[in-house]
């Protein structure tokens, strides 16, 4: 940490990979921009810049939050292309980050997205665009790998081989469903997961990953920890995002009774944390996620320097057990995404 004005990012060690990664790290996928798949379905982010992103990388690296988490469809590879910018650049050395990126979601010309060959030019297409020789995890993006699984073990064929090749140092595996991950965790043997988790979904115990990651040493990395932003309780009206933003698809952004909850929510936590954190009510919220996991990070999305501050200033809330329950309790009953 180089500004005095800023807290110590706190690191943890990530499961059997062995490598001490912040706490609160960096997730991209605003920076793709807005986006649809090829169904049609908004699932981008509005109000992206592309320098505005690049000065949030460098000013992250600068406060210590130096793991990065991109994929190779947020933006066609936009956002994987700026991340590319700044190492290549040097203003950034590729030494210091942690760097993941995700093949599932893009199937191309190909006839599923788990296609050995397509995984085979994915990987390629991701370091090229990083400007990099290697990355540091690999995932699988989601555990959707056709009827009984079958397109799992050829797609992991190439994945480690091109870890043998020294093009992935980790494997990774996410899905927004805790049980989709274990459905297929013992095939995979991955290093690290990426699971959904908020105070408003939350099946990391219930499902029985978390005792999975601890008897395995395996890393996690919870990405929407605040829900796209809804969480922090800062929209006072019903909101309609631009067209590409999958923001417009979760209801909650439009329900003024919920908004009402979520502000009263954030009123409350600051009454309580204020005190303790210069951002109580994304703190608090973090650490409902962080409390109960040795080995976990979350992913929290940058796009811009204020964004990258409010993340540093953040760190080190270490609220009791009683007090991480009595935050879960105040979203009890809202409605999950």
């Amino acid at each position: 940490m180089t500004d005095s004005n800023m807290p110590p990012m706190p690191t943890v060690r990530f499961g059997r990979t062995g490598v001490q990664v912040p706490r609160i790290s960096l997730g991209t996928w605003a920076y793709g921009g807005e986006n649809l798949n090829v169904a049609g379905a908004e699932i981008g982010w509005s109000g992206h810049d592309d320098q505005k992103a690049r000065d949030a990388l460098v000013r992250a690296h600068a406060l210590g939050i130096t793991h990065w988490d991109t994929a190779d469809v947020y933006g066609d590879g936009r956002s994987e292309a700026l991340i590319g910018d700044i190492l290549s650049a040097g203003l950034v050395p590729r030494d210091q980050v942690f760097l993941a990126t995700k093949v599932g979601w893009s199937r191309g010309g190909y006839p599923h997205y788990y296609h050995p060959d397509l995984v085979r030019e994915r990987i390629d297409q991701s370091l090229g665009r990083l400007g990099t020789d290697h990355v540091d995890v690999y995932y699988l993006h989601h555990c959707d790998f056709g009827p009984e699984d079958r397109w799992l073990e050829p797609a992991l064929e190439v994945i480690r081989a091109a870890r043998d090749a020294g093009k992935i140092r980790f494997i990774g595996l996410s899905d927004w469903s805790d049980h989709a991950i274990m459905r297929v965790i013992e095939r995979v043997d991955p290093d690290v997961v990426q699971p959904y988790r908020n105070v408003t979904r939350d099946t990391f115990m219930s499902s029985g990953l978390a005792g999975h990651c601890r008897r395995h040493d395996v890393g996690v990395a919870f990405f929407s920890p605040i829900r796209h932003g809804l969480l922090l309780g800062k929209y006072s009206s019903p909101q309609k995002f631009p067209h590409g933003d999958v923001r417009n698809s979760d209801t909650a952004f439009s329900d003024q009774h919920v908004l009402n909850r979520l502000a009263e929510n954030a009123r409350t936590l600051r009454q309580r944390f204020g005190d303790r954190s210069a951002e109580p009510v994304l703190a608090a919220l973090l650490a409902t996620c962080l409390s109960d996991c040795d080995t976990g990070v979350v992913l929290l999305g940058q796009r811009n320097v204020a964004q990258v501050e409010a993340a540093a200033r953040a760190a080190g809330l270490r609220p009791s057990d009683e007090e991480l329950a009595w935050v879960r309790s105040l979203y009890a009953g809202i409605p999950a995404d």
